[in-house]
């Protein structure tokens, strides 16, 4: 048995450029995203606003400590849950029809940081740069 990685550069070969192109743009989209809700977003709720004051706390006392040079303020478990966390929260306002930008505009990360946790993700996701090309061209997101 093949894996996905293996039998779509087959079937792109075997199919022709032209011919693959028409089929990858009907494809459906993976089966882990799910389908936006009907109606829209959720208004904000207390509770939410809340939620929202703490991680935009917490997320202040990271940049004060990576400030201060505090590279371990974090262990890699808490890391990895506050960036789970954060990309099924992002993945779900951007299913929901919200145009939401994954950074303010100005932000004080750099495009390396962004490179190096978009490299992170990917590999911890077991994705190859390539197959994100192909969703993107895929969902147009």
């Amino acid at each position: 048995m093949s894996s996905p990685r293996a039998a779509a550069p087959r079937a792109l070969h075997k199919a022709g450029h032209k011919a693959a192109h028409k089929t990858v743009q009907k494809a459906a989209p993976p089966p882990t995203l799910r389908p936006a809700r009907k109606g829209g977003a959720k208004p904000a709720s207390s509770a939410n606003a809340g939620l929202s004051a703490q991680a935009a706390t917490l997320a202040a006392a990271i940049e004060r400590s990576l400030a201060d040079g505090d590279i371990h303020a974090l262990t890699p478990e808490a890391l990895q849950a506050l960036l789970g966390a954060a990309c099924k929260a992002y993945a779900a306002q951007v299913e929901a029809g919200q145009a939401v930008a994954a950074l303010a505009k100005r932000t004080s990360v750099s495009p390396t940081e962004v490179m190096v946790t978009a490299s992170g993700l990917l590999r911890a996701a077991n994705l190859a740069v390539f197959e994100l090309g192909m969703w993107q061209s895929w969902t147009g997101r």
